[in-house]
């Protein structure tokens, strides 16, 4: 029974089948020659010590299993027939006597061992480290043998194993596979073509003892041996692992020389969009799209969440095979979502979504500018008084042997706020990460630093809130190498990846070790760390960890599997709910615009931006006249009140013409030095914006469309805000003012006519006005309290008599100066005093300014109907008191300054200013355009998010439909 079990033991052992995560992993035949070879050397001392020294068959053991017991032959002679029949007899009751004893020990023996067979074969099952690799090295039909054992069959195919081992020189050891080939089979072709292993196993422990049995089992057992054969298979194991990884790198070698080739055109053949780029494609589109048909984005993407400082980003960076990522110590570095497309390429590159910009990953300092880009791109996103960001940076990295897929790497969860963190900085995060992992597609990537006790651990927690049954988690601890050299109990770690010490559940466990803490470590220094790390740890050897339990690469096949596994089921799920939220949204648009087209917001954008540059040119087609006439009338409202209070009365009320002319001269050079220009360019600016918002108003008037009145409001206030008139036309304005004020000759009688014209304008609107202050001051007079039943208030009644009174004093002095002396206003407030009327002297002064004003201004008029007459002598120089006309010349260069500073500010606008307006127009229409948020701002409304939704729901069908299609011709 013992040789029985052993045989079956080291047969079985050649299809071992362990199974995790549903896959199957199989030991090939060549792993398992050391335990071959010990079983042949105990099998061969157990049988030879149990044979006589004198035996010659005791070389080969199998030999005298098989003879016939046959008795002696008796001697000849008569007298020893019946001792010989004594004998036989005796001999025939003592070999009954061992029959019955010997069926105990038979019994005994072949329930004892195959007991023990099976449990070593179990302990032998768990160390063996996963070989799935390495299935071809061995024929098809060998696997048949895990569900019936057929030791002819076997025998048959011995030989051809043999040869495939001596086909194979590099492979390590095969000299010994195959001199456990040929020992097998020594061993299978020795037994009769029609026994059976249980046939054989009844007749081996013939000549074996219960004490040599014990023995047998104590030696199978011991676990030196045990340890020595798990060295040997984990040395192995690493050897095949060096090879596996130089048939990879020559395979990217080679697949990098076909890609080159094929973008040089070699092929002369169009290389298609691969499939992992066609699906980040629509994960992009998806994080800008907000329904409200309930169609959500569930499509999958794996999801690295963890505590901060855990290490996501680096197992992130081991699975990218580059550091793209920026690091610091112990601060927080991942400040918003990054989205990490991976996919192959000839060339190990990296690319933002929003940018041409190609980082060549094999230079140091495109690695540097890389990781300043990523840095910056996430400080942007952050808003002011926040820590934070939601908004997801897009980024595809693309190599040689690469795992496709899509990661997103989330900021890492905190349990306290620090200084310098905005108060809700704990809450956004784990906002963020519910976010992402509420998702029921989404593959959770549970990062754990294996460094620190689990106990404070926060990211489990809210793992096994999301996934309380662990179907789309992957639970990975890192830093393991510290892990083992901290943790006083290694059990600890066992626990940890068993799923036994956190309350959540996992698809799968994995450890990994991701460098020694160094920001300068390379990837390729990384990998040979771990790598040894594993192939010395105690962990591995001791059965703790599983060899398909650890490395970065394990991890990285495991995640993509289970990634396009997610993407293969529910993808088709995801494009139906789309088509059916295109559906109504199409029919909603149907019913509620029907006459119009489905423009979404850019392309309104860019409708309403033609027709504000369509308005803006129309300003060059003003004429010179019509900017000329606006300036001048403008121009004139601005300033008249100065010339009229400040240079006008004061100078002609003189009563003197040297005086006049002297004062006019004064106040016009003080003026045009300090004021004038600046009053101007005023007019000048104001004039340019009420011309652009009339051409925009009438535009509108034009079958416009509403949708656009608040973006084109804000471009007129932005591009106004950002003009600035030229500071160097002040100057030469100036000069060109002084100068025509300069000018006193009036050349031709039109040109009188036309100063008188304006002179009679100006005063008779002065009059009136002063009229009208005149009457508020006073009330109604007799006829509008009678016919509208108005009355006067107790102060007009008071300024009613005192003008009656001021008017009598302008009656008798007709040539009163323009202010009363003191004694003159204490006369007229005794006067109203005596009728009963208590006034101020200020009230008095006032109501005097306003009489004297009026019979100035009536005064003027009267002498400006004179001087129509007064150009001959004017021209001529005669002196005529009576026709002495400054104020007309007065008028004249205010009227010839009004023009030429028109004429000068219609140049400049015209010229230069229209043309300014026109670039701040366009300048402020693209930085609109590159602003997002602005634009939604400014273009906002139902009709405008039905456009946007339905054209993203469009997009998303197609390329969800594009990329079922290209998945089911990978299939």
């Amino acid at each position: 029974m013992l040789r029985v079990g052993r045989a079956v033991a080291c047969v079985a052992c050649k299809n071992l089948v362990s199974k995790n995560m549903g896959v199957r992993f199989r030991m090939p035949l060549q792993k398992l020659h050391p335990l071959s070879r010990a079983i042949h050397h105990r099998y061969n001392a157990s049988a030879n010590a149990q044979r006589p020294p004198h035996c010659s068959a005791a070389r080969h053991f199998t030999s005298m299993s098989r003879l016939p017991m046959r008795p002696p032959k008796p001697p000849p002679g008569g007298h020893g027939g019946w001792r010989y029949q004594q004998h036989r007899n005796f001999w025939m009751l003592r070999l009954a006597s061992r029959l019955l004893k010997l069926r105990y020990i038979v019994l005994g023996s072949a329930v004892g061992g195959g007991y023990t067979a099976k449990k070593t074969y179990e302990e032998w099952k768990d160390m063996l480290p996963d070989m799935s690799a390495y299935n071809w090295v061995i024929p098809d039909f060998v696997w048949e043998l895990s569900d019936q054992i057929d030791l002819d069959k076997l025998t048959k195919i011995l030989p051809e194993l043999e040869e495939i081992a001596k086909l194979l020189p590099e492979l390590p050891d095969f000299d010994k596979i195959g001199e456990n080939f040929t020992f097998l089979k020594s061993i299978l072709s020795t037994e009769a073509p029609g026994d059976t292993p249980v046939k054989a196993a009844t007749e081996v422990p013939v000549t074996a003892t219960p004490e040599a049995s014990d023995k047998q089992f104590k030696k199978s057992s011991d676990k030196e041996k045990v340890d020595q054969l798990q060295e040997e298979l984990l040395r192995t194991q690493m050897k095949y692992q060096r090879m596996l990884e130089r048939l990879e790198k020559e395979n990217k070698d080679l697949r990098k020389v076909v890609l080159q080739k094929d973008e040089k055109g070699i092929h002369q053949r169009k290389i298609k969009k691969s499939l992992i780029d066609m699906y980040s494609e629509v994960l992009d589109i998806l994080s800008d799209f907000d329904s409200n048909y309930n169609t959500q984005d569930h499509l999958p993407r794996v999801v690295v969440v963890g505590d901060q400082s855990a290490g996501k980003t680096s197992v992130l960076e081991m699975i990218a095979q580059a550091r793209i990522f920026p690091r610091g110590s112990g601060e927080m570095m991942t400040r918003s979502p990054v989205k990490v497309t991976l996919s192959e390429g000839p060339h190990h590159v990296a690319m933002f979504k929003d940018s041409s910009r190609e980082f060549d990953l094999g230079k140091e300092e495109d690695l540097a500018a890389l990781r300043h880009e990523i840095e910056l791109r996430m400080r942007k996103s952050v808003k002011e008084g926040q820590t934070v960001s939601p908004e997801t940076i897009s980024l595809s990295v693309k190599g040689p042997g690469i795992q496709r897929m899509v990661l997103v790497d989330l900021p890492g969860v905190i349990s306290t706020v620090t200084a310098g963190m905005a108060a809700d900085t704990k809450e956004t995060i784990f906002s963020i990460s519910k976010n992402y992992m509420q998702n029921p597609n989404a593959i959770i990537l549970c990062i754990q630093d294996g460094s620190v006790d689990a106990e404070r651990s926060i990211v489990t927690d809210l793992v096994s809130q999301m996934d309380p049954q662990g179907k789309r988690t992957i639970f990975v601890l890192t830093k393991v190498d510290l892990a083992e050299k901290n943790l006083a109990s290694p059990n600890r770690i066992q626990q940890i990846v068993e799923g036994k010490l956190f309350p959540m559940k996992a698809l799968g466990y994995f450890a990994v070790v991701t460098g020694k803490g160094s920001a300068g470590e390379s990837i390729d220094s990384i990998k040979d760390y771990e790598e040894d790390f594993f192939q010395n740890s105690r962990l591995l050897r001791d059965g703790m960890l599983k060899a398909h339990q650890v490395t970065t690469k394990n991890l990285s096949l495991a995640v993509s599997d289970c990634f396009w596994k997610m993407v293969r089921e529910s993808v088709e799920q995801q494009a139906d709910a789309f088509k059916a939220s295109r559906f109504n949204l199409e029919t909603e648009w149907k019913n509620n615009y029907p006459r119009l087209r489905e423009l979404d917001r850019n392309e309104l954008f860019e409708k309403a931006k033609n027709e504000i540059l369509d308005e803006v040119i129309s300003l060059s087609q003003v004429t010179p006249k019509h900017w000329e006439a606006i300036l001048q009338k403008k121009l004139w409202e601005r300033v008249s009140t100065h010339v009229i209070e400040n240079i006008y009365l004061p100078a002609a009320q003189t009563m003197n013409s040297g005086t006049f002319n002297t004062t006019v001269d004064i106040k016009l050079k003080q003026w045009t030095d300090k004021q004038l220009p600046h009053k101007a360019l005023e007019v000048a600016w104001e004039t340019l914006q009420e011309e652009f918002a009339r051409f925009m108003a009438e535009y509108k008037g034009k079958d416009q469309d509403d949708i656009f009145d608040k973006l084109k409001e804000a471009v007129k206030d932005e591009s106004i805000k950002r003009h600035k008139w030229n500071e160097r036309a002040m100057d030469s304005l100036r000069v060109i003012q002084h100068n025509a004020l300069e000018d006193r000759s009036i050349t031709d009688k039109p040109q009188w006519d036309a100063a008188i014209q304006f002179m009679e304008e100006t005063l008779q609107a002065r009059l009136k006005d002063t009229d009208s202050v005149i009457n508020d001051m006073v009330g109604p007079d007799w006829k509008q309290r009678w016919m509208s039943w108005k009355n006067r208030s107790p102060e007009q009644h008071t300024r009613n008599e005192t003008r009656n009174e001021l008017e009598r004093l302008l009656k008798l002095h007709e040539d009163h100066t323009a202010y009363l002396a003191n004694d003159e206003v204490t006369t007229v407030r005794k006067n109203l005093e005596g009728r009963g009327v208590e006034v101020d002297p200020a009230l008095i002064k006032d109501t005097w300014h306003q009489l004297y004003r009026r019979q100035f201004l009536q005064k003027a008029l009267q002498h400006c109907n004179l001087c129509r007459r007064g150009f001959y002598y004017y021209q001529r120089h005669f002196v005529d008191s009576e026709l002495e006309c400054n104020d007309v010349v007065l008028f004249w260069r205010i009227q010839r300054m009004l023009l030429i500073t028109a004429n000068t500010l219609r140049q400049q606008l015209t010229n230069t200013e229209v043309r300014r307006l026109e670039k701040n127009v366009k300048e402020v229409l693209e930085d609109f355009g590159e602003d997002n948020e602005r634009k939604v701002h400014l273009i906002t409304g139902r009709r405008v998010q039905l456009a946007e939704d339905l054209k993203k729901v469009r997009e998303i069908q197609e390329k969800l439909e594009a990329f079922i299609e290209a998945l089911h011709k990978e299939k």
